[in-house]
């Protein structure tokens, strides 16, 4: 499809009908009169007396349990940059529907018109009641590292800024099955991440948390390698300042076994690519348009593993298949946050999908004869319906092991088994 034909259809798909593409719908019966005294006045009351006795119980009588806030003030929306709130209204209504259709999460969008650090953080904390998780999205570096630790500080539910660690999840899932497909140590092998942004740095932060050593990771930003030798770097940056003596990107991808860019189209040469170690892991995930065509990069060596963020070429990296079953688990436990261990039981599962037989359903959405765990299938598709009864379990389970959970589950088969319906339930 042209860019023109991309773009008519796009304004028509948000225009026609009701605008946008999320809406608000009653839950509980109310076509009598008796309905309404129930859910208002006089009924109202007595939910509203039992959470003031006993607040937990706004998650047995309200709808917090199961709503999300996307929230966001525009400054770095999708590949548009900074356009603003209202211009990128549309990208976070977008979001709440894929809450919503993958995994059953109520989501609304929340569009806040400050860049100013303590006024965000000063507005999301105060409507934070209202919901059971914030996905923070959209919101220019270094401001949303300031800005999602004080978030998670203050708050006592679930914060994630998604273009950081949803990024770093799916990543980390590809990162370890690429490892297992080519027999290499996680302890072994070096990592080069190009971009210093949002998602570059989480990232870089998920795979030392794994396991990465330190001194086995180089990031690059636009001026070359993140060294300790520049003095122009930001706290943040400094944290990953190599005192290996490479400066340009080249210089850093030699012998590297894994590539990850979060940066720009064109980065990445194919003459750089044969300079790395045997069966490189590539993950070009700028979008759309990646550090290096798919073309270019398959013909630069056979032995290479490639990923970008694309749908139309083999191993998509997108955080599709992270946040909406985070959310979903960390919710189902009245989770009061989501730490590293919620997340890497996310990734870990993720990884565990992939090698299990694919469905039919699968293969027919994506016109697919077969598909197996190899090169070309690392992580599962975003449209397999098992993402929620495979991740958010694993998510839920971490929370109550780490003691961020302040609701039990019992059953886990009887868990896995309502994920499953409410999967069905969305086709």
């Amino acid at each position: 499809m042209h860019t023109k034909d991309i773009r008519e259809e796009a304004l028509r798909y948000h225009e026609e009908g009701r605008p946008g593409k999320i809406e608000i719908v009653p839950t509980k019966p109310h076509a009598t009169q008796d309905d309404f005294s129930l859910a208002y006045s006089p009924g109202v009351a007595a939910p509203c007396l039992e959470i003031k006795q006993n607040p937990i119980d706004v998650y047995k009588y309200t709808g917090k349990g199961n709503l999300v806030a996307v929230i966001s003030n525009g400054t770095a929306v999708l590949g548009l940059g900074n356009i603003g709130p209202m211009a990128g209204k549309p990208v976070m209504e977008g979001k709440c529907m894929l809450f919503k259709a993958l995994a059953d999460v109520d989501a609304f969008d929340i569009e806040v018109d400050t860049t100013d650090i303590d006024r965000f953080v000063q507005t999301v904390q105060a409507i934070a009641p209202t919901f059971g998780g914030i996905n923070l999205e959209d919101v220019k570096a270094p401001e949303c590292f300031e800005i999602e630790e004080r978030l998670k500080e203050s708050l006592d539910i679930p914060v994630m800024h998604d273009d950081q660690h949803g990024t770093a999840i799916i990543a980390a899932a590809a990162l370890l099955n690429g490892l297992e497909l080519t027999g290499k140590k996680l302890e072994e092998i070096h990592v080069v991440i190009n971009g210093a942004g949002a998602a570059a740095i989480a990232a870089a932060r998920f795979f030392l948390t794994l396991g990465l050593p330190c001194d086995h990771l180089v990031l690059c930003d636009s001026k070359g390698v993140v060294s300790t030798r520049r003095n122009n770097l930001n706290p943040i940056k400094r944290q990953f300042a190599t005192e290996r003596p490479v400066d340009t990107l080249a210089e850093a991808i030699r012998d590297a076994d894994i590539f990850l860019g979060v940066s720009a189209p064109g980065s990445l040469t194919a003459e750089m690519i044969r300079t790395m170690a045997h069966d490189p892991l590539v993950m070009a995930l700028a979008n759309p348009i990646p550090e290096i065509s798919y073309e270019e990069a398959i013909s630069a060596r056979k032995d290479i593993i490639f990923a970008t963020g694309r749908s139309d070429i083999p191993n998509q990296v997108n955080n599709v298949l992270g946040f909406p079953y985070i959310f979903r688990g960390a919710l189902d436990v009245y989770a009061s946050s989501i730490n590293d261990a919620m997340k890497l039981a996310a990734t870990r599962a993720l990884a565990d999908l992939a090698k299990q037989p694919v469905p039919e359903s699968v293969l027919k959405a994506y016109g697919l004869q077969s598909l197996s765990f190899g090169r070309e299938y690392l992580i599962p598709k975003p449209l397999d319906p098992r993402l929620m009864s495979v991740v958010s379990p694993a998510v839920a389970r971490a929370a109550i092991e780490t003691g961020v959970a302040r609701r039990a589950i019992d059953d886990w088969d009887a868990y896995k088994a309502s994920l499953e319906r409410r999967a069905q339930k969305r086709k």
